[in-house]
């Protein structure tokens, strides 16, 4: 009695433990997404023609210090790309996660959930094969 018992509760804690990796891994992609559309709305404020200053403000860590807005732009895309990076990685970390949860609760494979968008490649010849 006491081995099924003890099965049971480590059967339960390693369901709880994927479980919590799945919601961490949520989680850190929302937080990456708010930095990412933080940094689009820099982008947008740079873009602003009424700011004729050729130097901003920019926050690092707690202080703040004057940059030229070329430069900005250029740090703030490369930070987009990395984000965008991140949460991709993440994402695709995530749909295994998300497997491999559902496998210990014996519930099925999702279905169609390992699907990619087609490239843009795929798209021209689709688009070709529609114009005949």
């Amino acid at each position: 009695m006491e081995t099924e018992s003890q099965r049971a509760l480590e059967y339960l804690t390693e369901i709880e433990e994927a479980a919590e990796d799945v919601l961490a891994n949520k989680q850190q992609i929302v937080d990456l997404d708010k930095k990412r559309n933080g940094n689009r709305e820099a982008l947008n404020a740079l873009r602003n023609p009424n700011s004729s200053n050729e130097k901003v403000k920019v926050c690092f860590g707690n202080m703040f210090i004057k940059f030229p807005k070329a430069k900005t732009t250029e740090m703030i895309l490369k930070d987009q790309d990395q984000l965008d990076k991140e949460i991709n990685d993440l994402r695709k970390v995530l749909k295994a996660k998300v497997n491999r949860l559902n496998e210990l609760q014996g519930k099925p494979e999702l279905r169609g959930y390992n699907l990619s968008p087609l490239s843009n490649d795929e798209i021209k010849a689709i688009n070709n094969l529609l114009k005949r």
